[in-house]
């Protein structure tokens, strides 16, 4: 049990406080707003890691590897995949370790890396499109099963998809946590039987998949592996879905660091070995019906109810297989849009709530991003796939760096940027140049190269072009600002400490005046307020964030 504190105040009348009190069902809205308690993280290091793994099922990697295969050919596809992959994994870190150490979600480490309380709300906005653009890519693919297995029409198996999807997301970690887990072994018996049967099987296939040029017919090439690379950096901001898992890690103590720290890694930066694995998975399986069974199939060999299909006849009975083809297919896109459709939620909140002062729940928002993902898959999104991924590359890899490069530099070589990551209003100046501006800079540039601005030469590097300019970008405008913009404030008027003696956060609980309700201590924040007596009152995160007045923010010492 967490300790109450003597720091509580009478709570106010409950008018003005509805949009707060709203978002403290947590059985619903899973702490949208704010830090997760040490009170609600009841889960173990596996629980969480396993939740969070469960997130990366999708089979969009198999499409993405069959596409950029047949578009350069193997050899320049799985060398734009281990490069990705190596970026992706370097970035994340950082990133994943803050999530589960602090227990905050990427848009909370985004305001206090460089970009202020309101300058995070474009890099929520930018998460907020990838998880309805593979939302859309997932629900595209299950369409496809549903059709090829069912005899379902394509346009009633997207509307199945996303409905599907909706009753799981309801309750929030409690639900996801269950069906990821549940799930996750049928899943990989499923997606590793197909490679270990072409092995052995057919061990001639390995020779055929390392020699495929691809619908260029070329050789190595390294603006093919650049581009090929770009198609894959757009999975970077996958991150931010597995941190909205990793923050529900138990605390960090000396009994468990081993496992903490196997949890953190593999779960959050590790994910991309999983998809790295996944997208070479596809382009083998699409090189090898291409090949191998019908000169055909290169029409249909990048939708993996096809890939899988492919295979699974080769081993068994028609029926048996399609039956399997279709069962993964329907596994996987649960198991990847529950995620999905979950964060979108959570990211689109936090950017609502914060522009507008009001709190419509996060369930509004389920039904927001479920909507746009089915009126993208309406419009046959996947056609184009390389085209849409390859663009959002850009931004994602942009706001990613950024705030990946203000913790790993600003943060532990300059000591300019505050170590310990702050999220509250008030606390926070509203935009800061270093993130904010850097990221706008290098998405900027990144994107003209993308569209040929700086002639055809360049193109192919648009992702070396958003790297490089947010990786340099971020510290030089740390030095150039020297740090000011970080904190409008250091002292939120509460004497309590923040964190324990192992530097977790803190579960002693303060009385927030406005909802009349206990939140613990990293939560909470003075009240500029005063009680009738002059007596000091606090307010939390969450109150304060729709607290249209303003009037309890503090003033700002810097």
């Amino acid at each position: 049990m967490t300790a109450k504190t003597s720091l509580q105040a009478p709570a106010l009348p409950p008018g003005g406080s509805a949009p707060a009190s709203a978002a403290t069902r947590e059985s619903l809205e899973d702490y949208t707003l704010r830090f997760a308690p040490r009170s609600y993280r009841k889960w173990g290091v596996g629980i969480v890691a396993t939740s969070a793994l469960g997130g990366i099922a999708y089979l969009a990697d198999f499409a993405i590897g069959a596409n950029i295969g047949m578009a350069y050919g193997t050899v320049n596809a799985l060398l734009g995949i281990a490069l990705a992959a190596a970026v992706i994994f370097v970035s994340g870190f950082p990133l994943a370790y803050y999530a589960a150490r602090y227990n905050l979600d990427l848009d909370l480490i985004t305001r206090g890396s460089g970009f202020g309380y309101y300058g995070s709300v474009l890099t929520n906005i930018i998460f907020a499109v990838f998880t309805f653009i593979f939302f859309a890519l997932e629900g595209s693919i299950m369409a496809q099963g549903l059709e090829l297995g069912l005899g379902i029409p394509r346009w009633l198996g997207y509307a199945v998809s996303s409905l599907l999807i909706i009753p799981l997301v309801v309750y929030g970690m409690n639900a996801l946590a269950k069906v990821q887990v549940w799930t996750t072994p049928l899943w990989l018996v499923l997606m590793v039987v197909p490679l270990v049967y072409l092995g052995l099987a057919h061990p001639e296939s390995v020779v055929e998949f390392f020699a495929y040029k691809g619908q260029g017919g070329g050789g190595a090439s390294l603006a093919s592996v650049m581009l090929a690379a770009g198609v894959c950096l757009s999975l970077m901001a996958q991150i931010a879905e597995q941190i909205d898992y990793l923050r529900f890690m138990p605390p960090k103590t000396a009994a468990n660091g081993r496992a903490w720290w196997a949890a953190v890694l593999v779960a959050g930066p590790g994910w991309v070995a999983f998809g790295a694995l996944k997208q070479a998975i596809g382009l083998f399986i699409a090189v090898y019906l291409i090949a191998r069974l019908d000169p055909a199939a290169a029409a249909t060999a990048n939708e993996p109810v096809h890939q899988f299909l492919g295979v699974y006849s080769d081993m068994m009975p028609p029926w048996l297989a399609m039956t399997l083809a279709v069962v993964l297919v329907v596994i996987s896109q649960i198991k990847i849009n529950v995620t999905n459709a979950y964060s979108g939620s959570l990211a689109w909140t936090n950017s609502f709530t914060r522009l507008t002062r009001r709190y419509p729940g996060r369930l509004v928002f389920v039904f927001v991003n479920v909507g746009i993902a089915l009126a993208l898959m309406e419009a046959d999104m996947f056609s184009v796939l390389n085209t849409i991924l390859g663009f959002y590359a850009n931004c994602a890899m942009a706001w990613i760096i950024t705030v990946a490069t203000d913790i790993g530099i600003n943060k532990y070589v300059l000591k300019i940027s505050p170590k310990v990551p702050e999220f509250r209003r008030g606390m926070l100046y509203a935009v800061n140049p270093v993130g904010f501006a850097s990221m706008v800079l290098s998405a900027g540039l990144s994107i003209a190269a993308f569209f040929g601005a700086f002639g055809p030469a360049v193109q192919p590097y648009s992702p070396v072009v958003a790297v490089v300019v947010a990786f340099a970008a971020t510290p030089l405008m740390a030095v150039a600002t020297r740090g000011r913009y970080y904190l409008r404030r250091v002292d939120d008027g509460i004497d309590l400490p923040m964190f324990d003696h192992d530097g977790n956060p803190s579960g002693e609980t303060v009385r927030c005046h406005v909802t009349g309700l206990d939140f613990e201590r990293p939560d909470m924040i003075r009240s500029a307020v005063p009680g009738p007596d002059g007596e000091p009152r606090y307010i939390s995160s969450l109150a304060l964030a729709t607290d249209r007045s303003g009037e309890h923010v503090l003033p700002a010492q810097r």
